[in-house]
């Protein structure tokens, strides 16, 4: 996925000497998918039905688009979920919401954000249905931007959200937790300010996917990440805790976890690029 983020702060969860310990760990023996930590990783693109026996190996789940992935034209992965199936993946149900300039744009030719909100809502629970997802599959809207939500993101985001907890399924979203600044001083992430607003509306809840992948709290890409508490968000479902390319500001740290290329791969499976992932659930939107 691509990312648009404002300028990040150094973020100081993880101690140094927690990093440096895992650091050492080997990126070539993956750890065990089990108690409340279970790898997974994400791509734009379908990785071809021959890579997934050797994916499989390392990951217990995959992404799923429901609808094209940041700039991208087509969905590659329309029409895959039996053979992840047949190859013991769950899912990550993710759908590519808007930027704030196209739900700008959208408003200045009539279409409140909340109308988009709830017309894109309606898109992807289709698509879920397409795809056949069963009843309570989470499907996590893909918000791009981080720092605090501007008013309209806000406004498009839960209407999104609220759309889809009227329907068969349930709201989850995909955001940041790489504070940046909010005022002098002061940081804020996108999931603090996502958590806040649905607490004071008083709104369904929504699952939330997190992506911060600087180092620390993130030790980069390898398969033996922290906890997702590290993150400061413990209640969340999924981190996103490398991704592909990697950020250069915020992975100095971690660089030699990451090919030459500055790409995060599984062990032992070359020329597929992703993003790692690590989820309390080996199915974070219970879509099998």
């Amino acid at each position: 996925m691509s990312r648009i983020l404002s300028t990040a702060l150094a973020f100081g969860l993880a101690t140094a000497a927690f990093f440096s310990q895992a650091q050492t760990r080997s990126a070539t023996n993956p750890i065990q998918n089990n108690g409340s930590r279970h790898l997974g990783f994400d791509r734009n693109l379908y990785p071809g039905d021959s890579a997934l026996p050797d994916l499989g190996k390392t990951f217990a789940f995959t992404g799923y688009w429901l609808n094209n992935p940041p700039g991208e034209t087509t969905n590659t992965w329309q029409g895959k979920r039996e053979i992840l199936l047949r190859n013991h993946f769950g899912f990550l149900v993710l759908f590519n919401g808007r930027v704030d300039q196209e739900i700008l744009r959208t408003k200045r030719h009539g279409t409140t954000p909340a109308t988009l909100g709830k017309q894109d809502a309606a898109a992807a629970v289709a698509a879920a249905q397409r795809e056949h997802f069963p009843a309570n599959t989470i499907l996590f809207l893909d918000q791009e931007e981080g720092g605090r939500l501007l008013p309209e993101q806000a406004e498009y985001l839960l209407a999104w959200t609220e759309a889809v907890a009227a329907s068969i399924y349930k709201p989850g979203a995909y955001l940041s937790a790489q504070p940046v600044s909010d005022s002098p001083g002061k940081t804020i992430t996108t999931a603090e300010d996502l958590r806040q607003q649905i607490a004071t509306r008083h709104l369904h809840p929504v699952a939330l996917f997190l992506y911060q992948d600087a180092c620390p709290p993130s030790n980069g890409c390898i398969v033996t990440p922290p906890p997702i508490s590290v993150t400061g968000v413990p209640e969340a479902a999924v981190w996103q805790y490398a991704q592909s390319p990697r950020r250069p500001d915020i992975t100095r740290a971690c660089a030699k976890t990451y090919a030459a290329d500055n790409n995060c791969y599984a062990p032992g499976v070359s020329g597929i690029p992703l993003d790692m992932n690590v989820a309390t659930s080996d199915d974070p939107s219970h879509g099998r």
